[in-house]
């Protein structure tokens, strides 16, 4: 058995990088050429056509000669936020947005790109609009003293981001910008995973392609329970970590580990 601590083949590093933009919807136009991934990833062919063989496997690309090579979209269902899942389930706002807001107001923000786009399925599917609906999409780069934390992409409805540009984002954090624009903050649904670095990413956070990179999916919700942002954070785990208070709740015979702001809902 190969040892846990050898690195992810090249082939495969590659292989991750592009399902997760493929995800993302990030490839609506087509792939790029066998020739500009091997310029991008700096890797000869075979590996290229290793990685997006394993893209076809799983059903993520078509490669048609003549045709080039392009996504195939993915299911709505795949990017849903879970409007099914119990309320219960989820945390309260308050100390997310607090906590946000203060980590916004003690690093420096460098606004990347502001600009407004048409909706991908998937950003339709989590802002709940129809496919092709105008959109804000910004891209900053968080910095704290030690260098670039987080890569983050945003995505909000035009109706609701005419009120701020690229001279606002650089000045304040989003959720503020939102408020300020009158939304009522209800409740956000967020996720953690990872991702490696793409060289996109690995540029702007100063760290090799490849790199092992925290994953933030944060869905905003206004009062009224419609989604009023959608994030992408890349964090640098060697600068970035999430912290939770865990309580123990429930009775003698199913007591469960959950977070502080869920305990007060099992009582």
């Amino acid at each position: 058995m190969p040892s846990a601590s050898l690195p992810l083949p090249k082939y495969h590093q590659i292989y991750l990088v592009l399902r997760e933009q493929l995800q993302e919807g990030r490839f609506a136009e087509g792939l790029p050429g066998e020739l500009a991934l091997m310029a991008q990833f700096s890797v000869a062919r075979v590996t290229v056509r290793r990685a997006l063989e394993l893209l076809q496997g799983e059903g993520l690309i078509s490669r048609e000669p003549g045709r080039g090579t392009r996504a195939i979209a993915p299911s709505a269902a795949a990017h849903a936020d879970g409007t099914g899942e119990s309320r219960h389930s989820r945390a309260h706002l308050t100390g997310l947005l607090e906590n946000l807001v203060s980590m916004g107001l003690r690093t420096s923000v460098k606004v990347l790109d502001v600009d407004t786009v048409t909706a991908s399925s998937a950003v339709a599917a989590a802002l709940q609009i129809p496919v092709g609906e105008s959109v804000q999409k910004a891209v900053r780069v968080r910095s704290t003293n030690e260098g670039p934390l987080s890569h983050i992409t945003t995505y909000v409805p035009a109706s609701i981001a005419r009120q701020f540009g690229r001279r606002e984002l650089a000045r304040k954090p989003i959720l503020v910008l939102l408020e300020e624009s009158g939304v009522q903050v209800g409740r956000a649904h967020q996720t953690i995973s990872a991702r490696l670095a793409d060289a996109v990413v690995a540029r702007h956070l100063d760290v090799a392609v490849g790199s092992a990179l925290l994953a933030v999916r944060r869905l905003i919700y206004d009062d009224s329970d419609r989604p009023v942002q959608w994030l992408h954070g890349l964090y640098r785990p060697d600068r970035y970590e999430y912290e939770m208070q865990l309580s123990r709740v429930g009775s003698i015979d199913a007591k469960v580990w959950v977070s502080k702001e869920l305990s007060a809902q099992f009582h």
